[in-house]
């Protein structure tokens, strides 16, 4: 896949890469990166020399058909391991295992530790669960990572890429053997995800928002409604203005029709009048 994917990669899109000596030759370590687009799966392996294992939804390894087998096949090809993110505990707990699993074998395990794509490019809180606990269970050295530009090469939606130069960089292993035999505690599990956090902030330049990028989509999401909701309400209204005007109209002109059909049938007994009265005369 590092042939088939990595080389078209590289050669089209010419990534640059900041930070590579930071990478252990060899021995397992955590890539903690932001993640604002479907891309930085593919564009991280691509410039390293290892293997770099990421979790994904279970939806992709599970669709059934000739092109769910290719998806499977596909991202199990480029590392991808399968997360079922059903049960009371969601994906928190298969993250953790996966990546326990991953570091055990010493390989790199990479996580997004803002648990979703970025929808619109700043940087979101850190969750705690999963790096903060794969980090402590394992000691590995967690290497933050920061993706530059990857969103503006296929942005939602986009079925084309746009060919362009995205950037990473890399930053210096972070060693959290402090927190040792603390991994469950809260606030160390908080402190040591917004120190991550914070580094990547330091190495992307992106703008920091202190909440969770679900809460994010969320928002937007609501808000899209809402502006969905409103044009109809909006669209509604008008067209009821426009019937109410129309018939206001037909009525001005039916009422017109009728007052010149008085006005009409009163010059006609008027004239009658002048007639009888000349008749009479003569």
């Amino acid at each position: 896949m590092k042939v088939a994917i990595g080389g078209p990669l590289k050669v089209t899109f010419r990534p640059w890469v900041e930070g590579l000596e930071n990478i252990p030759a060899e021995g397992p370590a955590i890539l903690a990166s932001n993640h604002l687009s479907f891309s930085d799966s593919f564009f991280l392996p691509a410039v390293l020399d290892r293997k770099v294992t990421f979790i994904a939804k279970a939806e992709y390894f599970t669709t059934p058909g000739v092109k769910g087998r290719l998806t499977a096949a596909f991202f199990k090809g480029v590392g991808q391991l399968p997360v079922d993110r059903s049960g009371a505990r969601g994906a928190g707990e298969a993250a953790v295992k996966s990546g326990i699993e991953v570091l055990e074998r010493g390989e790199l395990f990479g996580i997004y530790p803002e648990g979703t794509r970025s929808p619109d490019g700043r940087l979101y809180r850190g969750k705690p669960g999963g790096l903060a606990r794969v980090a402590l269970a394992t000691g590995a050295p967690v290497i933050p990572v920061a993706m530059i530009d990857t969103e503006k090469i296929q942005p939602p939606g986009k079925v084309l890429p746009k060919v362009m130069r995205p950037g990473i960089r890399i930053g210096r292993p972070l060693d959290f053997s402090r927190y040792q035999g603390m991994d469950h505690d809260r606030f160390v599990l908080r402190a040591l995800t917004d120190e991550v956090m914070y580094e990547i902030m330091k190495l992307s330049g992106q703008e920091y928002v202190d909440m969770y990028a679900t809460a994010a989509k969320r928002r937007i999401a609501d808000a899209a409604k809402a502006d969905k909701e409103a044009e109809k309400a909006a669209k509604a209204a008008l067209a009821q203005a426009e019937k109410e005007q129309a018939a206001k109209e037909q009525a001005d002109l039916e009422r017109a029709e009728e007052e010149q059909a008085e006005d009409e049938t009163a010059d006609e007994e008027q004239a009658g009048e002048v007639r009888a009265e000349k008749e009479q005369e003569r």
